[in-house]
Parts: structure tokens; C-alpha cells; sequence
């Protein structure tokens, strides 16, 4: 059986350990003895090759899953500083615009003066406030929204 086997090893172009053998037909197996009667038994389909293992990707796509919800983001699994995961310059513009679009719905909403909006505007440009609700407070502090 080990000369069947290493010939269909080798017309399979697989290990011999991959070659799998019908237990039922055996004595076909046995008279077997050259490649051509190998080839007429794996066309048969009583001399097969064992697929190979691969490795499994359920792991991969379960993890994945979960980061695309928002897990695993901890500081453990960070790696590089918090510029190299968000662009300081990326963040900049988010918050100024945020603060911008803030403004410009005061002033659209006629909640504050143009004098008052352009002072604000200039300092949201210069980075004065930290975030809108930064810029909120700071609003409510000087009381500059217009009563109606």
C-alpha cells in the first residue's frame, strides 16, 4: 500500500499523507501497482486528497466585528501617540467648525449682535475655546444672549 500511496502522493502532487484511500475498494487499491492504474482509481474517485487545514478566520472577523462597534479601543491597545491615530490638524478644524456652525446659528437665530459674533468668531479662530460647550459657557458667563 505505500507504493499506491507515494504514486498517487505524487500524481495528486500532494504529501502522502494527504492521500486518502476508500476503505471499501482496498483490493482494487492493492492490484494497482502502476500510475496509470493510480490515475484510472482517482478518476474513479477511490483514491482522494485530503484537503489541507487552513487556518480559521472566525477569531479575525469576531474581533473586527466588535472593533468596528467601538471595543477594543482602550489604552492598552493603543500603539503611538494620539496625533498618529487622529491628525491634530484634523481635530483643529473639527472643533473650530463645530464652533463656527455654533455661532453662525446664534447669530442667524438673531440670539446674539454682529458686533458680539464677530468678537466670538475672531476667537474661535485663535483658539480660545477649548470646545462648544466651552464656548456655551463662556457665552452664558458674560450674558450675551439677547432676551427676546
Amino acid at each position: 500500500m505505500n507504493l499506491q500511496k507515494r504514486l498517487a502522493a505524487k500524481i495528486l502532487k500532494c504529501s502522502p499523507s494527504r492521500v486518502v484511500f476508500d476503505t471499501d475498494k482496498l483490493s482494487e487499491i492493492k492490484e494497482a501497482i502502476t500510475k496509470f492504474d493510480i490515475r484510472g482509481l482517482i478518476n474513479k474517485n477511490i483514491i482522494r486528497k485530503k484537503q489541507i487545514r487552513g487556518i480559521s478566520k472566525v477569531r479575525a472577523r469576531k474581533t473586527k466585528l466588535q472593533k468596528r462597534k467601538g471595543r477594543r479601543k482602550g489604552m492598552g491597545s493603543r500603539k503611538g501617540k494620539a496625533s498618529a491615530r487622529a491628525q491634530p490638524k484634523g481635530v483643529w478644524m473639527n472643533s473650530v467648525r463645530a464652533q463656527r456652525n455654533f455661532l453662525k446659528d446664534l447669530k442667524s437665530k438673531g440670539l446674539i449682535s454682529t458686533v458680539e459674533f464677530k468678537k466670538l468668531y475672531a476667537k474661535s479662530k485663535g483658539g480660545f475655546f477649548r470646545s462648544v460647550s466651552h464656548l456655551k459657557l463662556i457665552i452664558n458667563e458674560q450674558g450675551l444672549i439677547k432676551k427676546k
